[in-house]
């Protein structure tokens, strides 16, 4: 099967302000505290505060280009598809979007999806899982 793909238009270089997540505050000092991030509301906190060599705090400056905002690293943004008809919305965009099939499609019509997103000449991410071989 010689088929080709959509390729992606990326409008210009993906780049990231930041690729660390933000930390919440004395997480690692604490074992049962999770890391993910929470606002330090201390009268006395350093970070609120935010003094030097303290973690930085989440902001608006840390943003993304309005131009490459939600583009991943292949090129595309991810559309989510629960149905054969949701296809069709990405006919004419093909080049900019790229179809997630949910993970609750079954196998069934996870194959009829696939095999209309070729017909179709939509890229779709993950379109091999859940299938043993494609017919």
């Amino acid at each position: 099967l010689a088929f080709k793909m959509a390729k992606a238009i990326v409008p210009k270089a993906i780049f990231k302000k930041r690729t660390t997540k933000f930390t919440r505050h004395c997480h690692e000092r604490f074992p049962g505290l999770p890391s993910s991030w929470r606002k330090p509301r201390g009268i006395d906190s350093p970070v609120r505060r935010r003094y030097k060599s303290q973690k930085a705090m989440p902001n608006k400056g840390y943003g993304s280009d309005r131009v490459t905002k939600y583009i991943h690293v292949d090129g595309f943004k991810h559309f989510p598809i629960n149905t054969v008809q949701d296809l069709y919305m990405l006919v004419m965009q093909n080049r900019k979007y790229a179809g997630v099939i949910s993970h609750t499609i079954g196998a069934k019509s996870r194959k009829s999806i696939v095999r209309k997103a070729q017909e179709l000449d939509v890229k779709l991410i993950n379109g091999n899982s859940k299938l043993r071989k494609v017919e």
